[in-house]
């Protein structure tokens, strides 16, 4: 069967709503570590995809997996020693109080129940997101996710803020106390919030802004805006979806990095390594004080499988030396980048840290204007020479580098030398 023909076969019955990569897009039929193999045996670097988050197809996984699900699976009402594991192990790499682990399948479910939990526990029903975010693709998160929808359409419990971009936001690098300017506007959120008889059960942000473009803000903005925040009344959620599991290479989970304590952290994507995992963990003062009004089951979410297939990431995690793989490989990458930029005038502003990273391209660095278009098709270019990535930002026109964590200098070469190329051939 021809692609085109399975193509129309998948638009008939699947509908417009689901889309492909590129204009020619890929079929793929297998994969294993940080490479993916085509239908037609043609092999494809894969610097996208962060749910392959200790690779594609790891054999400690995939044997997780198969010994568990030869065994038993069943849901989180019945005892299994793989669950209470997976779980002390999960909470005992969080900081501070974070220690109740409530399971589900999906980063959109874990948000789901975060924003549940926040407002059950606050007794408040305002929301406080940033711009051009994405947090799920449920009813009401999606309304948190603002990248979604036009603006006109958002609900009245919600106050959207600017999201702290230092290179083309109101405040930007060189300024004084950038951090804090930026969760001023957290701030004046909550205010507009009250002018509208709405006070705020939680402010909620990735810690990468994925969405945004890959921005990596100073530590003082969470600080600030976590401080404000609860100063109403709220709580803080920190959605690791994205920046968590090693990815940024500092620390296991992306909030670390402002030295903060979230109130409740919000997990997915990577922890199964291709497996349907997540979670949300918060203190045990705010699940007890769930609890009172509310049960919570989730059918798939913790089910033996999972948490075997979890525990195995972890054990990958400690001992394949995931952490330290990541900041040495992601300095090195971020040094070929910034070399790039230089060389490259389209290139208006690299960002991110550990294993993501965004490259902005404009077309002219005075004006910032955005190259949307150059963008695309660099990474139209890069697919058709067998590396694979994505297009984000607001103005879809930031590459995004987002690949399995055991990345190696080698496949970073190998990015360089394709982007070098991309950027040279589409002047």
């Amino acid at each position: 069967m021809s692609n085109q023909e399975l193509i129309r076969r998948r638009d008939r019955v699947m509908g417009p709503a689901y889309r492909l990569f590129y204009d020619e897009p890929v079929h793929l039929v297998r994969g294993k570590g940080v490479w993916l193999v085509d239908d037609e045996g043609r092999k494809y670097l894969d610097c996208y995809n962060n749910v392959a988050s200790v690779g594609h197809c790891h054999p400690r996984v995939v044997e997780a997996l198969k010994r568990q699900a030869s065994t038993l699976n069943t849901h989180t009402r019945y005892l299994h020693e793989n669950v209470v594991e997976y779980a002390e192990r999960l909470t005992g790499t969080l900081p501070g109080d974070l220690s109740v682990c409530m399971p589900v399948c999906t980063g959109t479910e874990a948000n789901e129940l975060a924003f549940r939990i926040a407002r059950a526990v606050t007794g408040n029903r305002g929301t406080i997101v940033t711009g051009s975010a994405y947090h799920g693709n449920s009813y009401v998160i999606n309304e948190l996710s603002t990248m979604e929808y036009p603006a006109s359409e958002r609900p009245r419990y919600l106050e959207v803020v600017e999201a702290p971009c230092i290179y083309r936001g109101r405040y930007r690098a060189g300024e004084t106390q950038i951090g804090a300017a930026y969760a001023a506007l957290v701030g004046e959120g909550i205010d507009r919030l009250a002018g509208r008889q709405y006070q705020p059960a939680l402010f909620i942000c990735d810690n990468i802004f994925s969405s945004n473009g890959v921005l990596t803000p100073p530590p003082e903005y969470l600080q600030e805006s976590y401080r404000r925040v609860r100063a109403a009344g709220g709580l803080a959620v920190a959605d690791e979806v994205q920046s968590g599991l090693c990815r940024l290479g500092d620390h296991m989970w992306g909030f670390m990095d402002s030295a903060v304590v979230p109130d409740i952290v919000t997990m997915g994507k990577p922890m199964g390594d291709g497996h349907p995992l997540a979670a949300v963990v918060t203190t045990p003062g705010i699940a007890e004080k769930f609890a009172r009004k509310y049960d919570y089951f989730n059918t798939f979410g913790g089910n033996p499988v999972s948490a075997a297939v979890g525990l195995a990431v972890l054990d990958v995690i400690e001992e394949e030396q995931i952490l330290q793989n990541v900041k040495s490989v992601g300095d090195y990458l971020g040094s070929g980048l910034r070399t790039l930029a230089q060389q490259h005038e389209v290139i208006g502003d690299v960002r991110g840290k550990g294993l993501f990273w965004g490259v902005e391209l404009v077309r002219n660095p005075d004006t910032r204007e955005p190259a949307d278009t150059e963008a695309r098709k660099a990474a139209e270019h890069l697919r058709h020479n067998g590396i694979l990535l994505g297009v984000s930002g607001p103005g879809k026109n930031v590459i995004k580098i987002r690949p399995p964590l055991v990345f190696s200098r080698e496949n970073a070469d190998q990015l360089l030398e394709g982007l070098k190329l991309a950027l040279t051939d589409h002047r």
